[in-house]
């Protein structure tokens, strides 16, 4: 199941970047912007499909180390190659959530993140970006922070603007704990967080 969803990874990452090497040339027609617009929403859709089957499996799995695997694949999902803490999250030698491309872009703005190759609305701008990604670094910094301070008592998740940087504190907050009690209850917060960053492309 692994090498699967990690080869349905790399083929929605790799159409990202094709279509931000397209966007990059520049296009002659309005065509050829609405079919990069469409295969932007095609990789968007399938990573946060898989993002969500993911939190799914993390949801109802049955044994610690399975939610630590799910809770890996969807936050290096998000992340992305130099994006924090990308890569070997649970310490068991495997990638989980391999991709070329996050939803967010890398820490020092590569490789760019399939949310910005959208077309922009109000909740991708709002919701998924949740602002400005002009210094990718200081939009990273709120979420390490946000995750540093965050207590049981003291939820500091929803300071972030980006509902997908709170997938990604859950995510954090589910491979530090032995509990799988509180895994699946943090499984069922990403899970709402998944919801709005899905919904944001029918806005």
């Amino acid at each position: 199941m692994r090498s699967y969803l990690r080869s349905f990874h790399l083929t929605s990452a790799a159409m990202a970047a094709a279509i931000l090497v397209l966007a990059a040339c520049g296009s002659d027609s309005s065509s050829d912007d609405e079919d990069i617009q469409e295969q932007s929403e095609i990789a968007y859709r399938e990573q946060m499909t898989t993002i969500d089957d993911a939190v799914a499996a993390w949801r109802n799995s049955l044994f610690i180390d399975d939610a630590y695997v799910e809770a890996e694949t969807a936050a290096n999902l998000i992340v992305g190659p130099n994006g924090p803490d990308y890569g070997d999250r649970n310490g068991d030698g495997t990638i989980d959530g391999e991709t070329e491309a996050g939803i967010l872009s890398g820490l020092d703005g590569t490789p760019v993140g399939i949310a910005e190759t959208l077309e922009p609305n109000e909740c991708i701008d709002r919701d998924v970006l949740g602002g400005s990604w002009t210094d990718p670094a200081a939009e990273w910094d709120k979420m390490i922070v946000a995750i540093d301070e965050w207590q049981p008592d003291n939820n500091t998740m929803p300071t972030l603007d980006s509902h997908l940087m709170r997938i990604v504190g859950w995510a954090t907050f589910t491979l530090e704990t032995d509990s799988l009690g509180d895994a699946h209850e943090y499984a069922d917060h990403a899970k709402a967080h998944v919801d709005v960053s899905l919904d944001a492309l029918n806005c």
